[in-house]
């Protein structure tokens, strides 16, 4: 008898050819191929990570030659700028943790890919690369000959979103067909009776269920065979192998009753066992796209853009409000948030949110211009060719929360995961050797009862559900948050570091006075032109302030130095706009002013008292258990009205400029503590990423930014008790999950070990325990969002 032998790569049994190469059999030159890339490129972890978790390349390897035709990459490319393309590509092929890390380390193979990053549950590959060097057909071929080929079509090309798998519905329909008609025909033996009509047509009934069930036991869960081998080729026990051996067990043991005559067998449990069991697995698969759907198209992030009009008036609109074909002004740092085509005004776009590479890229009047990218100068008029995108936004947001580290709860569930299928299998092998002495009969239904009964499903459902129905609250409420680890830090966090402009004041409700030489009207347009350009609280509070009529004058070689001031050119003169020692004046030490040069002659001041956001009183004093900390770029003129509002503070700190404030939150994360910072999205990016949660207050303004882990309206901002609280009640929600799973597997092995439940009793449960927690999360998630959110929860 021959031994069958199998490839190294991709673990296929060899057919036709044998290829011997490095002491090592393939079954093809392509897996062949695939070795010699990764042993080339130093990447040979990936054989240990999991055995045999190579995929085997297509022998036909496709043309992808259209991809390269102009229209086609347009519609295929999220983003196509200077030397760089970023695509998505659908990727079915990807089953493991190897999969991942090959795919996640292709710049190590090819020089021209920047990066590439793969969400796994979406199936798709983020690719980012120079096009000038590899083409995007030549991008698709080189992922072919990995063994990953890229699924396109019109449907991927649209970005449209994935709808329930239609064979799922299939398999559930045969299961239910077959459940109905075996109880149906099982119906007679279970009531029992020596009716002869009964007796003499048995073996046909038997024989009909037996029938019924083989396309249920063999493409109904089909599923549950092709995970469990998954799992046990890259040497994981998963939690579909005890199920499959549940089957397995049932089907053997009922054919062995029905062909010795026994008795009928469990083929109608078994059909009804696979019916409750992907039922639960739809109403699981159907819960978690709308979660994905509720977080990526409803919860818009809550940031205004401005909108102008063909007269030149402004108008700040929300985000999800931009139509194709407005138009709308983007400012010195402001992220573009769609793509558009410039209209007027120089453009210098960062792509680095993008491309994470810094360089700029000089735009010009009838430009395309991406959405994700940083104007770096003076302010831009943009007209939008395209709807928002609010899943492409929230990816490139999350770019670096997919860096970072699996959060502690989800740790400790995958812990927990690791280890219950073995102890479910030492369970049903010492339950099985009990039985086997007692009642064989017995002895079956409770391997198969134990091997079904247990599931870890409801624990690893308890964490994500919560947190997604959390963040769904929080987004309605205008506090959109940038993933579920924020959730968790939020709860942690005992140290609030607020800024004070724009955040516990208006940013357009103050009281300006003007102190100073006559500002002639020609100044005044010119001045309310330059103001135009920057995105600083005091800035946009002017610009209103100011009433001329609304001309717009080209501003030239703009320049803006964060924490000082910002100077250009305007109608042939320089003007200079900032601090009193930006423009080589003394400041008054208590007030706050805006002071301006023209041609470097000092002009005057502009006086600014800011007016405080309401019932902040009351906020602080809800806030009594958190250390509360001021920074603010102003003099200290307000510390004593600062110090009525919040008795409680344990600092404050004036005159810092961006870099201060960095460094003041890393001398309070070196004493331990964990700083959650409040402040202006653009003005204070640095200070934001430092601390252990960056909130960007946004207020009728455009502050998306990377740094950020919250993005917050301002209106919100004397409601910020109620967020804590909220994140604080999803961490006891999802505790109170693990427990009410952790139970549940107690009790119900307790009755399947002692032979107290059939295994179809066992099936209804099992889908139960997912259902009771999300009905549990659903319920209490909504209990907590109502008690602090009365409008929206």
């Amino acid at each position: 008898m021959k031994v069958s032998e199998n490839c190294f790569h991709c673990g296929q049994e060899i057919e036709k050819e044998r290829i011997l190469f490095n002491e090592k059999l393939f079954c093809c030159a392509g897996c062949r191929s695939v070795f010699e890339i990764l042993n080339t490129n130093n990447l040979g972890n990936f054989y240990e990570l999991n055995k045999k978790a190579g995929i085997k390349p297509d022998e036909n390897s496709s043309q992808f030659d259209y991809l390269d035709t102009p229209e086609i990459f347009d519609r295929v490319a999220d983003f196509s700028e200077g030397n760089t393309s970023l695509v998505t590509f659908r990727i079915p092929v990807i089953h493991c943790s190897s999969c991942i890390w090959l795919l996640e380390s292709l710049q190590t193979l090819n020089k021209d890919i920047h990066y590439s990053q793969v969400n796994f549950t979406r199936k798709s590959l983020q690719v980012s690369f120079n096009h000038n060097d590899l083409k995007l057909s030549d991008l698709a071929k080189f992922l072919t000959n990995l063994g990953y080929k890229p699924a396109i079509n019109l449907e991927t090309a649209e970005k449209n979103e994935d709808h329930l798998d239609k064979s799922l519905l299939v398999k559930l329909a045969i299961a239910g067909f077959a459940f109905g008609n075996g109880m149906f025909l099982a119906f007679p033996e279970y009531i029992g009776g020596e009716d002869y009509w009964m007796e003499h047509y048995k073996g046909l009934f038997r024989f009909l269920m037996f029938l019924l069930s083989i396309p249920v036991v063999f493409y109904s869960a089909s599923d549950y065979y092709k995970s469990a081998w998954y799992g046990l080729k890259n040497k994981i026990v998963n939690i579909d192998v005890p199920i499959v051996l549940g089957i397995f067990v049932l089907f053997g043991r009922s054919i062995y009753e029905v062909a010795t005559d026994y008795g009928p067998g469990y083929f109608d449990t078994l059909c009804g066992l696979l019916f409750f069991m992907l039922l639960g697995k739809i109403f699981q698969k159907r819960t978690y796209s709308s979660l994905s759907y509720d977080r990526d198209y409803k919860s818009f992030y809550p940031i205004a853009v401005t909108k102008v009009d063909f007269h030149g008036k402004q108008e700040n609109i929300l985000l999800s409000e931009i139509k194709i074909g407005d138009r709308i002004l983007v400012r010195n740092h402001e992220i573009i948030p769609v793509d558009a085509i410039l209209i007027s005004g120089k453009g210098n776009i960062d792509n680095s949110f993008i491309t994470g590479e810094s360089d700029s890229i000089s735009k010009n009047p009838g430009d395309k211009i991406f959405a994700g990218g940083k104007q770096i100068g003076s302010s831009l008029e943009l007209e939008v060719i395209k709807n928002v995108d609010q899943s492409y936004l929230t990816q490139l947001w999350n770019k670096e929360a997919f860096k970072k580290h699996e959060t502690g709860l989800d740790t400790l569930i995958n812990n927990i995961s690791k280890y219950f299928t073995f102890i479910i299998l030492g369970i049903a092998l010492v339950a099985g050797i009990y039985w086997y002495f007692i009642d064989l009969e017995t002895m079956f239904q409770v391997i198969s009862a134990v091997l079904i009964i247990a599931c870890p499903c409801a624990l690893a459902l308890s964490s994500p559900f919560t947190f997604g129905h959390i963040m769904r609250i929080l987004g309605r409420n205008k506090f959109y948050v940038k993933d579920t680890l924020t959730i968790e830090k939020i709860a942690k966090i005992d140290t609030l570091v607020f800024d004070k402009t724009g955040t516990i004041t208006h940013r357009k409700k103050a009281n300006i006075q003007y102190e100073g030489a006559e500002i002639q009207e020609f100044d005044l347009l010119n001045i309310k032109s330059l103001v135009k350009n920057s995105n600083h609280p005091l800035s946009k509070s002017l610009y209103d302030f100011l009433e001329v009529k609304d001309e717009y004058f080209p501003v030239e070689n703009f320049e803006e130095i964060s924490g000082k001031g910002y100077e250009a050119g305007v109608r042939s003169n320089k003007y200079r706009i900032g601090s009193a020692k930006y423009n080589n004046q003394k400041s008054k030490n208590l007030e706050t002013a805006v002071y301006i040069s023209k041609n470097n002659e000092f002009i005057g001041k502009f006086i600014f008292k800011n007016e405080y956001r309401e019932n902040l009183s009351s906020l602080f004093r809800k806030l009594s258990n958190y250390k509360i900390f001021i920074l603010s770029g102003d003099n200290s003129s307000e510390e004593d009205q600062l110090k009525k509002i919040m008795p409680n503070y344990s600092s404050m700190a004036f005159n810092q400029n961006p870099e201060d404030k960095l460094n003041y939150i890393k001398n309070l994360q070196d004493k331990g503590l964990k700083v959650m910072m409040l402040g202006d999205g653009l003005n204070d990016a640095g200070a934001l990423k430092q601390s252990s949660v960056g909130i960007a207050i946004s207020d009728d303004s455009n502050s998306f930014t990377p740094s950020s882990d919250v993005i917050m309206n301002g209106e919100k901002v004397s409601q910020l008790d109620n967020y804590l609280q909220v994140c604080k009640g999803s961490i006891t929600i999802v505790k109170l999950t693990f427990l009410i799973s952790f139970l549940y597997n107690v009790v119900g092995l307790s009755f399947a070990v002692t032979g107290n439940m059939s295994p179809l009793f066992a099936a209804l449960i099992m889908p139960a325990s997912s259902i009771t927690v999300i009905s549990f999360t659903t319920v209490s998630t909504w209990i907590l969002g109502r008690k602090h959110f009365r409008e929206q929860a």
